[in-house]
Formats: structure tokens, sequence, C-alpha cells
């Protein structure tokens, strides 16, 4: 079977050891809980909202902070797979924020942003009590946690309302419409409400948030376009952009190497660590 009769959208049938990598995210981040001191908090009510916060051994503070948002399609994955990435944020001197949310089909999409949205206010209001400086905050999301990502520096305003200073978006999706046609929608039932509420290609976006959109080279053409896309829509706001190609990875080696200090991945979120913590006249 040729690329082009597989659903591009669909990631296993173009990552052939798929299974193997995210068995590698999973033991990578039992080894990172083992390893890095860390703290797990209620952002919310409901059972699934709760984040880790990793720590640096430095913790002489206030410390930058940066908040992950993972992948699944929206409906696979705990922020349990991915505390590797832990290791990539407090190599630079940071403390990571790995957000869980709950999934679809079992809520809708409205849940899971206003969850994400809930998890960095009580990053913004709760951060200085753990050695963390609420004006130095970043996130990044891969997948559909970079469509969630995106959430949290909308609207007309000039700032995020989340106290973020920069974005790093990886792998993401900005335009919900085309998942209708695709493998997904039999398993998570994309509404038309929620394809208008929730493409971020027909939203704005706070200028002053800094933003790097990144895709893995070896991304099938929907992830490179739509990328190229969002970067052209943020740039036409004033929004500060940046686009890069992550060399040699697909759609899960690029995460995994976001959580591998010394990789280009890994480089351009300490790049984004250090902007904010600069910014915040650290």
């Amino acid at each position: 079977m040729t690329q082009d009769s597989k659903d591009l959208y669909r990631i296993r049938d173009h990552v052939p050891d798929f299974d193997e990598q995210v068995a590698g995210f999973r033991s990578r981040s039992a080894a990172t809980r083992d390893r890095l001191r860390f703290e797990t908090v209620a952002y919310g009510g409901g059972d699934g909202e709760t984040l880790d916060l990793f720590f640096p051994d430095d913790r002489a503070g206030p410390l930058p902070v940066h908040i992950f948002l993972h992948g699944g399609y929206w409906r696979a994955f705990t922020k349990d797979d991915y505390s590797y990435i832990a290791d990539s944020v407090t190599a630079a001197g940071a403390i990571a924020a790995i957000v869980n949310y709950d999934l679809m089909p079992h809520v809708r999409m409205d849940t899971l942003v206003r969850q994400v949205r809930q998890a960095a206010a009580w990053t913004v209001g709760n951060i200085a009590s753990h050695g963390g400086d609420p004006a130095a905050i970043t996130v990044s999301g891969h997948s559909a946690g970079a469509h969630l990502a995106c959430w949290l520096f909308d609207g007309p305003g000039a700032a995020s309302p989340y106290g973020i200073r920069g974005a790093l978006l990886l792998g993401g999706l900005y335009d919900l419409a085309p998942l209708r046609h695709s493998f997904l929608q039999a398993e998570v039932g994309l509404t038309d409400e929620e394809i208008r509420d929730f493409t971020p290609l027909t939203h704005r976006f706070a200028p002053s948030v800094a933003c790097e959109i990144l895709v893995g080279e070896r991304e099938t053409p929907p992830f490179h376009e739509q990328a190229a896309r969002f970067g052209d829509h943020l740039a036409a706001q004033g929004v500060p952009v940046r686009a890069g190609i992550v060399e040699g990875t697909d759609h899960m080696s690029s995460v995994r190497d976001l959580g591998i200090p010394g990789t280009g991945a890994a480089a351009a979120l300490a790049r984004l660590i250090s902007g904010a913590g600069a910014a915040s006249g650290r």
C-alpha cells in the first residue's frame, strides 16, 4: 500500500515503530519519575484534573515554569506517558508542569479546553509557592496538545490571560475540518460546533506571545501544510512566529527528541524557556 492510499492522519500507518516508541515514552517517563523530585497537584475537582510538577536540582528561584500538553488525538495517553519531557525542561533550569486532561469521546472538546485553561490558571495563581515565577510561564504541546496549547493565548487582548510568555507547537493540528474525513471521526465524532469553535485558524491570538511552530521532517503532508498555514495566520496578526523542521524525525520521534536534552527539538524548548526568563527580568 502506498502512502497516498493511506489515511495521512493515522499516525501508526506512517510510523513503523509506533508501538515501540510509545513503549519507550512510558519506560523513560517511569525513569524520570524515579530520578527527579516531583509532586502531583489537583488543578480542578475532577479525577483527571491533575498535573505533575518536576523540579530541577538547583532550585534557587523563582524559576521559570514550562507547561506541557500531551497529544493522542484528544482521545489517548495521560500525563504519566510524558513525564520524560521534564528531563529537557529541568535541564533548562525550569519547573515542568505536565498536565493531565480527560479524553474524548467520554467528554467533549470544550471540556478539554476548559481543563487546560484551568491548569494554566492554577499554575499562574499557585506556582510561586512552589518556587516558580508566574511571570515566566511558557507552554508546549505535541499534536493534539499543540492544538490545546493554542487556547492559552487566544483572544483579542495583547497578552495571554493565562500568563503565557511563549509557546512551542510541535506537530500540531490547527484546522479540524479535514479530520471529519479521517479515521478519527469514527472514534471521537467531531461536531460542526467543535470544528467551528475550536479551529485555531479561525481565531485571533495575543501578539505578545512568541510562538515557535515545529513539524517533524518525515511527517505526512497535512501536518506540514497545517503548520505553514497557522504560521502565516499568526504572522498576519502580528504574533512573533518562528517556523522550523525537526530534521530526521516523524510524528513520534519528534516528541521523543523534545525530552532529550541536546537534540534540536529540546534546544528549541530551552530557547523558549530562556527567552521567557529574560523577558520577566530574571
